[in-house]
């Protein structure tokens, strides 16, 4: 591509794209190929102008990649399904258009005329005022209608239009401003499902995503994401659809039910045919999550929002008061033009989402603000271990096989069951099995999956399970081989077990090596210092291994070998105790706990189905995310409070200084709205820098 440079110095380069036009399409392919490179550190493509600013490392290689780009599909691929450049250039023309009739209606439109139009513009403040009286609220939209009616009954109509054009251009900016700011969360967040069961002559290929066409049959099980829309045509499935429909019980899927992508099934299975590989309005459902959690509003937001209501009528009896202390209609109008409803209304919100798109950012996703306000008041943490504060790819350390079973057909077998669940257990089976080199058949049928528990199949009728000892000898009644007693005695007991029974018999177990996270220990001491009083451990491993990881980390208390019932109905004890409980588990099992926590967190590397019932999700790569949560969380609550006072202080003031006189009405509505906008703008800003 040809360009020219414009400006050019140590760190930025500005050029001019050597086109006849810019589309907005073709500015972000722009953009976000140079974005991709490492050696730019930002940039900014202007499609009006066709040009581009971009700061970097490395001059050479930047005019190199200019000179090599093109709008090909290739390039075009890097471009999210939305970008923000559209929403701009929306609100952008929507400011310029009003600026340019407010100059208008100036200069050019004769004063009876003018009165006219305000008379008619008024009419809309006014029916809404009285549709709010009717109901019985007084809400602000009535101090709106006074400051207007009261100018039109003096004759002042000019006032009345620049009072309006403020309401309107106030109106226009804060819109934009919450807009921009859930638009920015949502392109960082994804259903992020990479990998799928394709059913495909009579057996089962993990495929991924990108290779799915429309047509095609995935099978989805218990604990997983549907990545795509289609129909069901086998199988039964309790789906979680809360993130769809905010629907709190799963919902039957049988034969020819339909399923949506980013739903999660509970309990079952199911095979689905798919009908939509692309345009499944991924965005656009973000978007509705991001909208409903703002329902989800923190104890501090509610109450700031429910005080703006409550001084609606004490701003219209300070109005009526300075007017008959001072019988000064213009003392009077400035107090009406100010108000703390939008500032308190616009500011809390954009607090709440631009500390979710920062936490977005560190690997956190975050359903609401009263999770987050959760975790800032948090004094009791619950910890599962496996996958949690263990690392969440234990490894097989060894097989230990029983009776005349091979080492190697048994790990085959065990991944063979393993690799449809995913859980981190699961996955070192699974992964220790490819590292031999280790390809099986679909040998099995149905499999079926007891939570906390194991598996349960049968190969060639004969019946197979794998999992724990509580679930391999007490439940399924699994015995040893005859005389091979002191072997399985002598099991070592620095590993976790997984035991694999054939035909009712122990034929191996699977050693798994479930090394602690390096930062686990330091992690745990941090949240301490953060003011966390309380730090339990519960896991379904044996107290010996338990206890060993309880140590090493430094939790207070630590309970083994409990049940996802025993879970849940711990942090109901501690709830109904007084104390403001987080769990954090990445499991199918450690579910029941996370939906009954103040703030449920999952391991991202975890279950589908424990994201999906989560409140907040934080990456596996590191638990210092947990850290960087409860600090961004209390600087939020710090912002929140900060933001009250200062919208209350401010505006107060400006009412003082309008019943004194010194601020004639269009002035304080300048103000007012001029202070909303900068307190709203303000609070987008990162909160750890």
């Amino acid at each position: 591509m040809k360009c020219r440079i414009l400006h050019s110095s140590k760190n930025r380069i500005r050029v001019h794209i050597l086109q006849e036009r810019m589309t907005m399409h073709e500015a972000d392919v722009l953009e976000y190929y140079l974005r991709s490179k490492p050696f730019v550190t930002d940039v900014k493509v202007y499609d009006r102008t066709g040009d581009a600013t971009v700061f970097f490392t490395d001059r050479e290689a930047v005019i190199r990649a200019l000179s090599e780009f093109s709008y090909s599909s290739k390039n075009a691929a890097l471009v999210p399904e939305r970008t923000g450049r559209a929403l701009d250039r929306e609100f952008e023309d929507k400011l310029f258009y009003m600026l340019v009739r407010r100059a208008v209606f100036k200069r050019l439109v004769p004063a009876p005329l003018g009165l006219v139009i305000s008379v008619i513009r008024a009419a809309g403040y006014i029916r809404d005022a009285l549709r709010s009286l009717s109901k019985g609220r007084v809400e602000v939209n009535s101090l709106d209608a006074a400051a207007i009616t009261v100018s039109l009954v003096r004759g002042e109509h000019k006032t009345a239009a620049s009072v309006m054009f403020m309401l309107g251009l106030g109106e226009l900016l804060e819109d934009w401003t919450h807009k921009r700011s859930v638009n920015d969360l949502a392109r960082t967040m994804s259903l992020g499902v990479e990998r799928v069961w394709l059913k495909k002559d009579g057996t089962e290929v993990l495929v991924p995503i990108r290779e799915i066409q429309e047509g095609d049959e995935i099978i989805v099980r218990t604990g997983s994401m549907i990545p795509l829309d289609g129909k069901v045509i086998s199988g039964d499935a309790e789906v979680n659809q809360a993130t769809l429909t905010g629907e709190a019980l799963p919902v039957h899927k049988k034969e020819g039910s339909y399923a949506y992508a980013g739903t999660v099934v509970e309990e079952g299975s199911c095979v689905i045919q798919v009908d939509k590989v692309t345009g499944s309005g991924k965005y656009d459902r973000i978007v509705k999550m991001i909208e409903e959690s703002e329902k989800l509003k923190s104890e501090v937001e509610s109450r700031a929002a429910h005080l703006a209501d409550k001084l609606v009528p004490y701003c219209l009896g300070g109005t009526l008061l300075t007017y008959l202390l001072t019988r000064n209609a213009t003392k009077a109008m400035s107090i009406l033009m100010v108000d703390f409803s939008c500032a308190l209304k616009l500011a809390m919100p954009i607090s709440v989402i631009s500390a979710m798109r920062e936490g977005q950012t560190c690997g956190i996703t975050v359903k609401g603000g009263k999770f987050l306000e959760a975790v800032a008041a948090a004094d009791t943490v619950i910890f599962d271990k496996t996958g949690t504060l263990t690392r969440s790819q234990p490894e097989v350390a060894r097989v230990i096989t029983f009776g005349e079973n091979d080492e190697t057909e048994a790990l085959r077998l065990a991944a063979c069951l393993e690799e449809h669940y995913p859980h981190s257990i699961a996955n070192a089976v699974v992964k220790a099995a490819s590292d031999r080199g280790l390809v099986h058949e679909e040998l099995h049928s149905e499999v079926e999956y007891v939570v906390a528990h194991g598996i349960a199949s049968s190969i060639q009728g004969v019946k197979v399970v794998l999992g724990s000892y509580h679930f391999v000898f007490e439940d399924e009644g699994c015995t040893l081989p005859e005389g091979e007693e002191a072997k399985f005695e002598s099991l070592p007991e620095e590993y976790s077990h997984l035991f694999l029974a054939v035909g009712g018999e122990l034929a191996a177990v699977i050693c798994i090596e479930d090394p602690l996270r390096d930062e686990a220990g330091n992690v745990l001491a941090q949240l301490k210092e953060l003011g966390i009083g309380r730090l339990v451990m519960m896991t379904g491993d044996s107290a010996r291994t338990a206890r060993a990881v309880a140590e090493a980390v430094g939790v207070d208390e630590f309970y083994a070998e409990v049940l996802p019932e025993d879970k849940a109905e711990f942090v109901r004890r501690e709830k109904a105790a007084g104390r403001k409980v987080i769990m954090i588990g990445d499991g199918v099992n450690d579910s029941p706990a996370l939906s009954e926590a103040d703030a449920g967190i999952a391991i991202s590397s975890g279950a589908a189905i424990a994201r999906e019932v989560a409140d907040i999700t934080v990456s596996a790569d590191d638990l210092s995310s947990l850290v960087t949560l409860r600090r961004l969380s209390m600087e939020l609550m710090k912002r929140i409070n900060s933001n009250y006072h200062t919208i209350i202080g401010f505006n107060f003031g400006l009412m003082v200084l309008g019943a004194a006189g010194i601020l004639p009405p269009t002035t304080s509505a300048l103000l007012h709205n001029s202070s909303t906008i900068a307190i709203a703008v303000a609070s987008m800003r990162d909160y750890l820098g």
